[in-house]
């Protein structure tokens, strides 16, 4: 695994990579409260079949990625620096895939830049308007999964999670299925002021906008059951808002961590996407 600097602006971003420099990339946006460690596997497989996998700790979650205030981490900010970090790799069109809110953002890239996209493979989360119209129905779960939400966007909220060395992190993940190697992720959120940096992400979004438009770019979107924050509703119905190729794939039993408790499958459905 290759340790690189991405400049973005006056931002740097560290991230990893692995696979061939002259290989087609492929950019993997982690989520909350995550770091590129989450893609470990998935980025072995790729840089094995010959693809140049890179997953950055992206805005916040990177020491020299953290600015300020709330408003630095809209999400029109946050789809600003993947197009700055393949720029800065010197690539023009790019695979992208997104978990959790790395999966956020890939959907408004794909929808901002979709020129810049060869396929986009999205985990866990549904398209932003799917999600905001489950929000709303009284028939889905979506509502009641998304209490937490409030939760994190509150002054101080990752205090808990951040003391005594991250154990309220360690918890967390433990008590939501992810019994993997966590200790990264742990190491990221816990240098100074990384994971207020992050949390300022719940709170400069608007999850019942549901305005974001249509994707065209060949997507891969899949959804687990075992999923505690993500209903079935908003999964199915982003359908409806993608109009290029589309492939939806359910993991039955898997809970939300997708790239790591189902590495391998996850894996062989990645590379077929960016293949076909």
């Amino acid at each position: 695994m290759e340790e690189l600097e991405l400049v973005v602006g006056d931002l740097r971003f560290r991230a990893m990579a692995e696979g061939p420099e002259d290989g087609e990339l492929v950019l993997l946006l982690h989520g909350f409260p995550q770091s590129w460690w989450e893609w470990r596997h998935q980025m072995k497989a790729l840089g094995a079949a010959g693809w140049r996998a890179v997953a950055p700790d992206q805005r916040g979650y990177s020491a020299g990625a953290r600015p300020e205030g709330v408003d630095a981490y809209h999400v029109d900010r946050l789809v600003e620096d993947v197009l700055g970090m393949a720029d800065a790799l010197g690539v023009a069109r790019f695979h992208l895939v997104g978990h959790d809110w790395g999966a956020i953002v890939a959907w408004h890239v794909a929808v901002a830049a979709p020129e810049r996209l060869h396929t986009l493979t999205i985990v866990s989360v549904p398209h932003p308007a799917a999600w905001a119209r489950a929000m709303v129905d009284p028939t889905s779960e979506q509502a009641a999964k998304s209490t937490y939400i409030a939760g994190f966007q509150a002054p101080g909220a990752g205090d808990g999670l951040v003391a005594d060395g991250g154990a309220g992190l360690r918890f967390a993940f433990q008590a939501s299925g992810l019994d993997d190697d966590v200790e990264e992720h742990v190491r990221v959120l816990t240098q100074p002021g990384a994971v207020e940096a992050a949390l300022n992400w719940y709170r400069a979004f608007d999850f019942t906008a549901g305005s974001l438009g249509d994707v065209e770019v060949p997507t891969l979107f899949v959804w687990s059951t075992d999923d505690i924050a993500i209903a079935q509703e908003g999964a199915a119905w982003t359908a409806d808002h993608v109009i290029g190729p589309y492939r939806f794939e359910v993991f039955d039993g898997v809970s939300h961590w997708v790239p790591e408790v189902a590495a391998d499958r996850l894996s062989e459905l990645l590379l077929w996407r960016v293949s076909a």
